[in-house]
């Protein structure tokens, strides 16, 4: 189980307790997933006693319910969340002298909150790196989640290129994705902000969707992914509406040439850099280097963006069982952009994507 490998971790570092707050790694060692917006949240785990889950009063009963078979406690507002976890440990174990937190996750208030409960404790000690190894070889319970969430996303781009029409803004298309995908799908959540973007506007690839009109004869690029029992996908086409430029229809083809290499050449035992530079150097080849501005992937499972990172210099080791995303992308100021990802499994075959959505460039018929 996860939760055996952190209590090994605690036991190699010789610390007493970890203090994990962030709730997707609280989802990952015990199954319950939780938005405690401003309340106080925690996974408190021991080295040699059971861990707990601590949580808002609101949410115990809900805990008690989930795939957790451990302790909850629970506070009411207006207690003092700090000094009822400090009470609960020192019933455990009394005075813990090293506590693990995640460094890459806890505010500093939160901290000086922690240091005032546990005045003698350490707490140089960061679990981060701990979680993220673990996160990142994905079992296959998990492939199967991603997998899932990857065909809610296949069913999105449908629904978005049969909403293009003239006149309807990139908000409409993407809010008409995300009420079919919570109609029909019963999709909870969307894993981001649903991005339409046409012509010009998918120049700049986080823009988000805009007032902006649909207009026959240009690109628009689509982002969009689900969160399926607490995995994510992550997928973008660009289609044709209309008959778009030559300019547009070309750095579509050598975007299209530069991702699918990168599908190709994708194996364990090579670094992430190495696989960056198979897509980078297609598309610098043809003379758009410049305007490829970012990573060739991120990782992808409990969060939409994880380890590894996919980008040039990198020299991190892709191994079986990770999950992330193959996403070159083209963007010319004043002209257009485009960008084709989809998410996979490395497998000692290969790449094996989630989403199967065809990426030869789709046209549109334009519709009044």
């Amino acid at each position: 189980m996860n939760l055996d490998k952190l209590n090994e971790w605690l036991i190699k570092n010789n610390c007493d307790v970890a203090y994990i707050s962030d709730p997707l790694s609280i989802n990952y060692f015990t199954g319950f997933n939780m938005d405690p917006n401003e309340r106080i949240f925690a996974l408190v785990a021991f080295k040699d006693k059971p861990a707990f889950i601590f949580a808002p009063e609101l949410n115990v009963e809900e805990a008690k319910h989930s795939a957790w078979n451990g302790d909850v406690y629970g506070y009411l507002d207006e207690q003092n969340p700090w000094q009822k976890i400090a009470n609960l440990v020192s019933e455990r174990i009394g005075r813990p002298q090293k506590i693990a937190i995640e460094k890459s996750f806890v505010s500093i208030a939160r901290l000086e909150a922690l240091k005032s409960v546990f005045t003698d404790a350490d707490f140089s000690t960061d679990v981060s790196k701990l979680i993220g190894e673990l996160r990142i070889i994905k079992t296959e319970e998990e492939v199967k989640q991603l997998q899932a969430a990857g065909a809610e996303a296949d069913y999105a781009f449908e629904v978005g290129f049969n909403a293009l029409r003239n006149g309807v803004t990139e908000r409409y298309v993407a809010g008409q994705i995300e009420y079919r995908l919570k109609l029909d799908k019963g999709v909870m959540h969307t894993s981001f902000e649903t991005i339409c973007q046409a012509g010009t506007n998918a120049a700049n690839p986080h823009l988000g969707p805009t007032l902006n009109t649909i207009k026959p004869n240009q690109l628009v690029l689509f982002d969009l992914g689900t969160m399926h029992n607490g995995y994510a996908s992550d997928s973008s086409r660009t289609v044709a509406y209309g008959e778009p430029s030559a300019k547009e229809k070309e750095i579509y083809e050598i975007d299209r040439e530069a991702q699918q290499a990168a599908i190709d050449a994708a194996r364990p035992g090579m670094t992430a850099g190495e696989l960056d530079a198979v897509a980078r150097d297609i598309i610098t080849k043809a003379g758009y280097g410049e305007y490829f501005i970012h990573r060739l992937g991120h990782g992808i499972g409990m969060s939409v963006h994880e380890l590894p990172q996919i980008m040039s210099g990198n020299d991190f080791i892709l191994q079986e069982g990770m999950c992330f995303s193959i996403e070159p992308g083209i963007y010319i100021p004043n002209v257009g952009g485009v960008r084709i990802e989809d998410c996979g499994v490395l497998t000692n075959e290969g790449f094996k994507t989630f989403t199967k959505t065809d990426k030869q460039l789709k046209y549109i018929p334009v519709k009044e």
